[in-house]
């Protein structure tokens, strides 16, 4: 039994930082002093946690000394603002934002191996909702395919940007549904009923952050720095739930027997039936693992694998897997 620790969770009243509190307390974690930190204009409220309401303090007094272990749920600025300070204090800190660029990648289902090499206390990055789902579904195939591009269209949830977006779409659904005229406020433009083929702003290549931030991550997630990856990122109006269509290009011909046998025994990943499809609302949302569907080759091209991904971006894509890099910590590590 591992000892308890004393944890901090930054940006507590998020959407994210909610979850994962749920999380800690669902999974027994081992939590002797549970800090709920979060901005000035959140401070005073409380979140519940093992029964008791938990007062949510403010991020810029705390002593990170106090903690051993911090995970980051806020913003990239509230990360590279708080977390250097969290590690000097000898904190262990897990970012969820991105916002640390040195910070080791981790999945658990993929490279879990590689947090043996860190010497602690450490600063550990939980990828992207998409960056998961993409390592634990293709982690399985590694020995099974001689990947050379991976080919992927993210099709992502307002979630991943915050309550505010959340509330953003559920605004807008109303008013077209009431016959109200339509004034976009945190979207530049509707995103009810829409489909929005940028997630924020591009660079002079004409890629966005995030779509940059998914193939660094995956590609050292999957430990193939040179593997050649293709990204798009589209804002869909779903709350809740990531979907992603991929296309994985092998050397060799895909045995879809052995792959379809390779995704079944996999831990985190529910295989579908090839005669069915998983979907974010009917299947994904509230689970902890990564739907897998659509199963089959290229219509004309055996070397050619495509597959259909379905997670709930802020559980699974978030605020598990950070819990779970949490869990390798205590029973190793920490």
């Amino acid at each position: 039994m591992s000892q308890p620790l004393d944890i901090a969770v930054i940006g507590a009243t998020g959407g994210v930082g909610e979850t994962l509190v749920q999380i800690l307390e669902e999974l027994s974690f081992p939590v002797k002093t549970l800090h709920l930190l979060a901005s000035m204009e959140s401070a005073g409220s409380s979140v519940m946690f093992a029964g008791k309401k938990v007062r949510v303090r403010e991020v810029d007094s705390f002593d990170f000394s106090q903690a051993q272990l911090a995970f980051f749920a806020a913003g990239p600025a509230v990360s590279r603002s708080f977390a250097a300070k969290a590690h000097a204090a000898g904190c262990t800190v897990i970012d969820l934002s991105g916002g640390l660029d040195q910070a080791l990648a981790l999945v658990p289902e993929a490279n879990g191996d590689q947090l043996a090499k860190l010497t602690l206390p450490a600063q550990i990055t939980s990828p992207s909702a998409a960056a998961v789902a993409l390592a634990v579904a293709l982690a399985p195939l590694i020995g099974l395919l001689d990947i050379e591009r991976v080919q992927v269209m993210a099709n992502l949830a307002v979630s991943a940007q915050g309550k505010e977006a959340v509330s953003e779409l559920a605004r807008q659904t109303a008013e077209l549904l009431n016959a109200r005229p339509l004034e976009p406020r945190f979207f530049d433009r509707q995103i009810a009923f829409n489909l929005l083929a940028q997630v924020g702003a591009s660079d002079e290549q004409g890629h966005t952050a995030v779509e940059r931030r998914l193939v660094n991550e995956l590609r050292v997630l999957l430990d193939m720095p040179a593997l050649k990856i293709s990204v798009t990122c589209v804002q869909v109006p779903v709350f809740f739930g990531d979907s992603l269509s991929v296309a994985v290009q092998s050397r060799r011909p895909v045995d879809l027997v052995a792959v379809n046998q390779a995704l079944d025994a996999a831990d985190s990943i529910e295989l579908v039936e090839a005669d069915d499809y998983p979907t974010p609302v009917g299947d994904a949302v509230g689970q902890d693992v990564v739907y897998v569907g659509r199963v089959r080759l290229g219509i004309d091209e055996e070397q050619q694998l495509n597959l259909w991904l379905t997670t709930d971006n802020v559980r699974k894509g978030a605020a598990l897997n950070a819990v779970q890099i949490a869990q390798l910590l205590i029973k190793d590590r920490l």
